[in-house]
């Protein structure tokens, strides 16, 4: 568990992509917390739901808790189910409100140019408020969208943060399904 200072000294740092050869399915959060920062993994404070999510989906079969630091078996075990994980905006914050409409945008081209690059076949940004702001789209809603990002689908899921408390594991489960079968990770029929 990191410490109060080691949080403090985890502000703007980056955390690399989680990126494998296949990309199928990559997964784009707002920014990095604090916490996943301090660890240098994705998702890792306890108490997210994405991972809990991502099993309930049926996207992985085995929890992964990330609390504490992501290890090279979780890395291998993701990247080998083709998920792959990035950000919006990759610096850590203490809360995405931190950030501006600027680093959004920017963020939105940046991904573009990681899919372009890696081949990834969806796209899934977590949380529509910032992917209409850094996209430019101030209405758009929770789905798949009608532009692809460099030739992938893309689609946007709510966010896995306890601050969307209207969502729970089982409503996070259920959208982070659909784009798990749109990516060919999952069943089409439901059926696992």
């Amino acid at each position: 568990m990191p410490t109060r200072d080691e949080l403090q000294r985890a502000r703007g740092v980056v955390i690399p992509d989680l990126l494998g050869p296949d990309p199928r399915l990559l997964f784009v959060g707002i920014n990095p917390s604090l916490w996943s920062a301090a660890v240098g993994a994705h998702f890792a404070r306890p108490g997210n739901r994405f991972w809990p999510a991502l099993r309930a989906a049926g996207l992985i079969d085995r929890p992964v808790d990330l609390s504490a630091g992501m290890s090279a078996g979780d890395e291998a075990y993701l990247t080998g189910r083709g998920i792959a994980i990035s950000n919006l905006v990759p610096r850590a914050t203490a809360r995405a409100d931190e950030l501006s409409r600027d680093e959004l945008r920017a963020g939105a081209v940046r991904l573009a140019e990681l899919v372009r690059r890696s081949g990834v076949r969806v796209v899934a940004v977590l949380g529509v408020t910032a992917y209409r702001q850094g996209f430019g789209v101030p209405k758009a809603i929770v789905g798949r969208q009608p532009e692809p990002i460099a030739g992938a689908e893309l689609w946007v899921v709510p966010n896995p943060s306890g601050l969307n408390a209207h969502e729970t594991v089982d409503s996070l489960a259920t959208a982070y399904a659909e784009v798990g079968r749109a990516a060919g990770l999952l069943p089409v029929d439901g059926r696992g």
